[in-house]
């Protein structure tokens, strides 16, 4: 499997510049358990906070650092929102996640296929099995 720092997502960002971040206004509440940094929110109507920058036209998550496609994270990932959280990438549990394919696409992206999720071999490790 792919270890941390070769994980699909530290190269990409895409979700995270291509659609509105809204969760409960309770999950940026301290006093409440919430844990999403309050002055990066914005409010969206009486039930619900959107993360700074992705209520535009063109969104780009305020938490977001770096550059989309190359080299990119969040940067309150431990204090993300629960809208973030179950975001999943394609094929890293072993299924496709369209949230992913659309806004890898939408960046000029490719989609992730199964043979992104492995470590690339070298001479002195045996080759992967193929995978169609």
């Amino acid at each position: 499997m792919v270890s941390s720092m070769e994980h699909p997502c530290l190269r990409c960002g895409a979700c995270c510049a291509h659609f509105r971040v809204a969760f409960h206004w309770s999950e940026a509440d301290a006093s409440l358990g919430g844990c999403v940094p309050p002055e990066l929110t914005e409010k969206l109507d009486p039930h619900r906070l959107a993360m700074r920058g992705t209520d535009t036209a063109q969104p780009r998550c305020v938490a977001l650092q770096g550059t989309v496609g190359v080299a990119a994270h969040c940067g309150i990932y431990a204090r993300r929102p629960s809208v973030c959280r179950e975001v999943q990438p394609s094929w890293e549990s072993g299924t496709i996640s369209l949230q992913c394919d659309k806004a890898r696409l939408a960046h000029g992206l490719p989609v992730l296929t199964p043979r992104d999720w492995f470590q690339p071999f070298d001479a002195d490790t045996p080759p992967l099995p193929q995978i169609a």
